[in-house]
């Protein structure tokens, strides 16, 4: 977030400013429509760049595992069973990061906020769109931070 951030403010939006003052020189702004773009996408970059800022002044960085790695917590890689004895592994993260195709799942999701503190061997019950189900936690994992 904070690379995007820097990038959007120091360097996309002085090329689109620029951009938008070559276009406002060459006269009738209403029918220029690279002005008109070109304050448009000022306008999209401004908006991201207030929502990046707002997010990083509350984000705390989790850089150390919590002292009872055998619980649930922000970061920690889970392994779960379902009732029908598959097993699935996901990692509870920020709502920025999810990504599904990764096996990041939100810590606000309703599989999320139902595994936070559990312990190891825990039944999670969920309830899902496709219908309530129960987990049994059979691993908790945190990465290294190294």
């Amino acid at each position: 977030m904070r690379a995007e951030l820097d990038l959007l403010w120091r360097t996309e939006r002085p090329r689109v400013t620029q951009a938008v003052q070559e276009a406002a020189a060459q006269g009738d702004r209403s029918e220029n429509a690279e002005y008109t773009y070109g304050k448009r996408r000022l306008r999209e970059i401004d908006r991201r760049v207030r929502f990046l800022r707002q997010r990083l002044e509350g984000m705390t960085v989790v850089d150390q595992p919590p002292a009872d790695r055998s619980r649930v917590f922000f970061g920690a890689w889970v392994t779960l069973e379902r009732e029908d004895g598959v097993e699935v592994r996901y990692r509870i993260v920020g709502p920025d990061e999810t990504d599904a195709a990764r096996g990041h799942i939100s810590m606000d999701s309703p599989l999320g906020r139902a595994l936070l503190g559990k312990a190891l061997d825990a039944q999670v019950a969920v309830a899902l769109p496709s219908g309530g189900t129960t987990f049994t936690i059979v691993a908790v994992a945190y990465p290294s931070t190294r």
